[in-house]
């Protein structure tokens, strides 16, 4: 299933996008998908009611598309996590996953204006293959108990501001938390519809030109490892976002490339998952 949140800003509808190609509203099983709803079931809820014919159609030509989870209780970010992405970057292949945290304030919908940070020369793109926490993870014995604790998949656009975040601060945080830095969507593609997330090509455009195409394959640590990794450190709860690293062809690694503008366009795609678009503006 493709779960979705439509409407404004703050005011959004869930909804689930059927086989059928029509949306369903999900008024009558869920006010929000969000952590609670994963937690207690919400995905079988709805697979139910869409079984039995118990879900309105709603019309959704034209309305917003927003963050497939609303309010996550944290975004876990995986840095330099496919070998091309941090050779272009200069920098030695983990042993062990870098990780850092992302204000999840910063979760937008997949076509909302990104704001550039005022002061900001080095705004950059990363695709990302999102993985969305359903059930807690907590000590994990072993990356083959992660399947049980993913609801699902998204793409994210880890938004990063390079001065911000290499050269202002010995920590990412300042570059990686800014406003509206982490567009994710427009779907929640429950974890069923997705048999093997490390086979699934990502790519990223800049003004229709192609900057990054990769595959989830190249991934140093795999999603089921990551899950495992984070659940010795941290309680991976319901609604929690990971974004799991990007591939090569980022700004940072092109010499000569330019940063991202007021006016720039980027699009995302990542197979099975959909696409984003969004146009970036000064803030």
């Amino acid at each position: 299933m493709k779960l979705m949140r439509i409407g404004a800003a703050g005011a959004e509808t869930p909804v689930v996008l059927a086989e059928d190609g029509r949306t369903y509203a999900l008024s009558a099983v869920t006010e929000e998908i969000d952590g609670a709803f994963l937690a207690s079931g919400g995905v079988e809820r709805v697979r139910a009611a869409l079984a039995d014919g118990a879900l309105p159609v709603m019309e959704a030509e034209g309305l917003r598309v927003g963050a497939p989870v609303a309010r996550p209780g944290k975004v876990v970010c995986v840095g330099l996590n496919y070998r091309d992405h941090a050779e272009e970057t200069g920098t030695a292949v983990p042993e062990r996953p870098v990780v850092f945290m992302k204000d999840p304030s910063t979760v937008v919908g997949p076509y909302d204006r990104v704001l550039i940070p005022r002061g900001s020369v080095k705004t950059d793109w990363e695709v990302e293959l999102a993985v969305v926490i359903g059930r807690e993870a907590r000590y994990l014995a072993s990356p083959a108990e992660a399947a049980a604790h993913i609801a699902g998949y998204a793409i994210s656009n880890d938004v990063s501001e390079r001065e911000f975040q290499l050269e202002y601060s010995a920590q990412w945080d300042l570059g990686k938390s800014c406003e509206t830095f982490n567009p994710l969507g427009p779907w929640l593609v429950t974890q069923d519809e997705i048999a093997e997330p490390q086979a699934l090509g990502l790519r990223l455009a800049v003004n229709g030109e192609v900057r990054q195409d990769g595959d989830t394959k190249n991934m140093i640590f795999d999603v089921a490892h990551l899950v495992w990794y984070l659940s010795q450190y941290m309680v991976l709860r319901p609604g929690d976002v990971i974004n799991t690293g990007t591939p090569a062809g980022v700004a940072l690694g092109l010499p000569g490339t330019p940063y991202l503008r007021e006016g720039d366009t980027v699009e995302l795609f990542i197979d099975g998952l959909g696409a984003q678009r969004q146009t970036f503006v000064n803030a």
